[in-house]
């Protein structure tokens, strides 16, 4: 066990214990506590909300050239550079992660803030074409203070896509990590106030609030100086949130769940759309928003695809993230293994041919631990639960398509929309079927490829706005209009 870090929460510019109950932070690979963190109360939101606010108004921080606050976030993504190792270390840690994905998620981190530091240093306000004897202009100002919710699936990537784009936007940013997870988002706060303070700027700028969603969470979003929440999880929790934002009247960007089909076409590269198909779902141990878990596989195709897939996942090597070569790390809990398992049983009752994994595996080196077999099923109608709802672990759904109507019909038959991924050899028909899926995101002929440069977000149940790209510092801003008269006589006098 770690000692409790004595930076459990960063509270008005200050770290501190917070006032709450401690929940621990368990290392999935074998049940071991990590650390203890205490979490905030709602009055402890209340004052970083209020810090974070007069930070925001700072002239110190106010009035920053773009240019400037780039530099803030170049010092950033240097130190998280610097630090990187530990970063992957402590994320494996705490999510059980293989240390092979969280080295590529903190040098992710560090180029959200690179690539934010330089579309910033680019943005443009416009004049816009007017009609009268003005001049007029569209500027952009930051909101004030904004909340981050994110979930504990990928903290270091998932805190720097808001964290980077909001801090860029001039605002302050009230940080909340999900609970099973705040390791890495206070390593990553200590990394942030430190730039802070080479810089003579003001440390309650950013706070990190760890604790339960239900306390912490709403916290943020009914403080009143808190102008934008930008959230990161399940879709039941952010329509509660988006309510209670339309409550205040207040901009929400959402990132929800998904159930993202992958089409194997009859043309279909089969090695490669095995090796992507297999990479889709039980990348991360299938805890991915956008896991393919539905494959839909053209039925001349579907016995041998399906039989080669099955018979590869159940070669996949399970074990701790910090094992060499581990290809499934453990679930992020083991209360969310149980919630797998239950899906999968669920599954069975529903009549699913389990084709490979449907139970943890078995052995002393797994005892302790939070771990679930690669597991594909297939068999079960397509208004099953588990072919409808996420499951968010790593269990593939195979079913078998007839043609392009019949495939579109059923993969778009889903309350979500967040992502797809296509394996054909025909452009043209890749072309086709990606317009017509409802799909925040379309991958062809590969899968889980990300560019910080490119937005992302869903459609339907899976969210609304968007990250990343160069419009996603904007998101952080507000939009205001001004008009410079040019007239050299008095404007009419009505009355």
């Amino acid at each position: 066990m770690l000692p409790t870090p004595p930076d459990e929460a960063l509270v008005a510019g200050r770290w501190r214990r917070g006032g709450g109950a401690p929940a621990r932070s368990v290392d999935p690979a074998t049940g071991r506590c990590l650390a203890t963190v205490h979490a905030v109360t709602p009055e402890e939101v209340a004052a970083a909300a209020e810090a974070g606010a007069q930070a925001a108004a700072d002239p110190r921080w106010r009035d920053l050239l773009p240019h400037q606050r780039a530099r803030l976030l170049h010092r950033v993504a240097a130190l998280i550079e610097e630090d990187a190792e530990h970063l992957a270390a402590l994320q494996t840690a705490d999510t059980g992660k293989a240390l092979t994905e969280t080295r590529a998620l903190v040098a992710s981190a560090a180029g959200t803030f690179r690539y934010t530091a330089a579309a910033l240093e680019t943005a443009e306000d416009a004049l816009t074409p007017s009609r009268g004897e003005y001049l007029t202009m569209s500027v952009h100002e930051p909101i004030g203070v904004v909340g981050a919710i994110n979930p504990w699936n990928s903290p270091a990537a998932s805190d720097a896509q808001k964290l980077a784009p909001a801090l860029a936007a001039g605002n302050a940013v009230l940080l909340k990590p999900a609970e099973w997870t705040p390791l890495v988002s206070l390593a990553l706060g200590r990394i942030v106030t430190r730039a802070l303070e080479e810089r003579g700027l003001p440390t309650a700028l950013l706070a990190v609030l760890p604790g339960p969603g239900r306390v912490v969470g709403d916290a943020i979003v009914r403080d009143p100086h808190v102008g934008k929440v930008a959230f990161t999880g399940g879709t039941a929790t952010g329509r509660a949130l988006a309510r209670t934002a339309a409550e205040k009247l207040m901009p929400v960007s959402l990132e929800l769940g998904g159930k993202s089909p992958t089409i194997v076409l009859a043309d279909a590269d089969v090695e490669q759309a095995l090796a992507g198909v297999m990479f889709g779902v039980f990348s991360s141990t299938g805890q991915s928003c956008v896991a393919g878990s539905r494959l839909f596989v053209a039925r001349p195709l579907y016995d041998d695809f399906v039989g080669a897939l099955a018979e590869r996942a159940g070669t996949l090597r399970v074990g701790p993230g910090t094992a060499p070569g581990t290809q499934v790390a453990p679930l992020v809990h083991p209360a969310h293994r149980d919630r797998v398992a239950a899906y999968v049983g669920l599954a069975r009752e529903e009549g699913a041919r389990v084709l490979c994994g449907g139970a943890a595996p078995e052995g002393p080196e797994y005892e302790g631990g939070a771990y679930y077999l690669p597991t594909v099923l297939d068999g079960l109608p397509h208004d099953s639960r588990a072919c409808q709802e996420e499951i968010f672990g790593p269990v593939l759904v195979a079913l078998p398509f007839d043609d392009e109507e019949d495939l579109v019909r059923r993969a778009n038959d889903t309350v979500y929309g967040l992502a797809c991924g296509i394996w054909t050899r025909d452009h043209r028909a890749a072309w086709r079927i990606a317009r017509r899926i409802d799909a925040g995101t379309v991958w062809i002929n590969t899968y889980k490829q990300f560019s910080v440069s490119t937005p992302f977000g869903g459609t339907k149940a899976s969210g609304l706005g968007r990250e990343k790209g160069r419009d996603g510092i904007r998101a952080y801003q507000r939009q205001k209009s001004l008009y410079w008269g040019t007239a050299t006589t008095p404007l009419p006098w009505a009355g």
